[in-house]
């Protein structure tokens, strides 16, 4: 294999747990390969690797079916730039994290051109879109995957897979500190909180920032002493949640904004409202009781609805096989629904103990060294690579 001096690695992170997801990847190869080069699109994580974004990641964010229409040009733009850099670079590989839509389009490319290509996480298949497999056996040299299932997906598609485990059962301990998370928030460890994560991005936030702040509304007028935390992403989604709160009348509610630090904010909950997505599962493997609520374009609930292949949205349900917490979607995700099913959890003491074992033996069945299992498979393919 050529000097890591010479070796170029480009990534494709289009959010942020993509960019979760290949900050962990990347601080394995770092190790490995201490002197490569480490470019494409991503975001902090990646770039505490030492990575450079050759495009800021939010430039390519965007939710929803329909609500891609807007910015198709602007993104296939971005695709077809990247595909022509990387088809002048060569690199050793080429690594999509997570957003498959642009990044799957990207990887036949390059495969077809002889370049590597590791797809990291698999889309959801084994929920919709399951003619996809199609696309990915022309573009991915190698999937890794993050849950135990999937493993046989690929093996019997013929598409070359590892099974990786999943970040987020490093990161998150087996036996969360409660009282930690709260002193780190400055809550009272003796108060009853909910914690309310209606999304990271603007999309989401449209969609059930009102419906939460609704819900919120609800369960203070049962309960003035319940204490109300709100992780945000960023600046746009803290001054849009506080107009909302403004406009509910909630300025006597207790109610603590924090910027990010969304792990002590699960950590301090009793009960979570949550949209569904990878906080979720974070949700899970801290053990809290949720509600998981999920809101698009109409347009592109009905062809979703239409396109699922089992029951469940929210991952620890998809992971237990069962309801093990409520779901709440679309129309269905009212403000009165989201505070009686928050409340039910809240005051629901022997299923709390039973959610704890459940989300403790699924925390034990995603626990794997990630970062080195993700790195030793993109190695394996870097090495047998004609140019390494």
């Amino acid at each position: 294999m050529a000097s890591s001096a010479d070796i170029s690695v480009a990534v494709v992170a289009g959010e942020v747990s993509g960019d979760m997801l290949a900050g962990r990847l990347l601080a394995g190869l770092r190790a490995q390969l201490p002197n490569a080069r480490f470019h494409g699109i991503g975001g902090p994580r990646m770039a505490e690797q030492g990575f450079v974004s050759d495009l800021q990641m939010d430039t390519l964010t965007v939710r929803g079916l329909f609500e891609v229409i807007p910015r198709y040009r602007d993104i296939k733009r971005i695709q077809n730039t990247l595909r022509d850099r990387l088809l002048a670079e060569r690199p050793a590989v080429f690594i999509g994290a997570d957003y498959p839509g642009f990044n799957l389009g990207l990887e036949m490319q390059l495969k077809a051109a002889g370049i590597p290509t590791v797809h990291f996480v698999s889309p959801q298949i084994w929920a919709w879109r399951g003619g996809r497999i199609k696309k990915i056996q022309k573009a991915v040299s190698h999937m890794l995957v993050i849950f135990p299932f999937e493993e046989e997906i690929y093996q019997k598609a013929g598409v070359p897979v590892t099974y990786i485990g999943h970040p987020l059962a490093e990161m998150i301990p087996l036996q969360p500190d409660q009282d930690r998370a709260r002193r780190a928030l400055g809550i009272d460890t003796g108060a009853r909180v909910v914690t309310v994560m209606p999304g990271s991005r603007m999309g989401e936030l449209k969609y059930l920032a009102e419906p939460f702040v609704g819900a919120v509304k609800l369960l203070a007028a049962r309960d003035p002493g319940l204490r109300f935390v709100v992780p945000m992403a960023g600046d746009k989604q803290r001054a849009y949640f506080n107009e909302l709160v403004e406009r509910a009348g909630l300025s006597d509610v207790d109610i603590l904004l924090v910027d990010g630090q969304s792990h002590s904010a699960i950590g301090a909950a009793d009960a979570v409202l949550v949209a569904s997505g990878t906080a979720t599962l974070e949700v899970a493997l801290f053990k809290k009781p949720m509600v998981i609520a999920y809101k698009v374009m109409g347009a592109s609930w009905q062809i979703m609805r239409h396109m699922g292949y089992q029951p469940w949205i929210g991952l620890p349900n998809i992971l237990a096989r069962e309801f093990l917490v409520p779901e709440l979607l679309q129309h269905a995700a009212t403000p009165q629904a989201l505070a009686d099913a928050v409340w039910q959890q809240l005051s629901d003491a022997p299923g709390r103990l039973r959610l704890v074992q459940r989300f403790t033996d699924m925390h034990h069945s995603l626990l794997r060294n990630s970062a080195q299992e993700s790195a030793a498979a993109v190695m394996r393919i870097i090495e047998a690579s004609p140019s390494s």
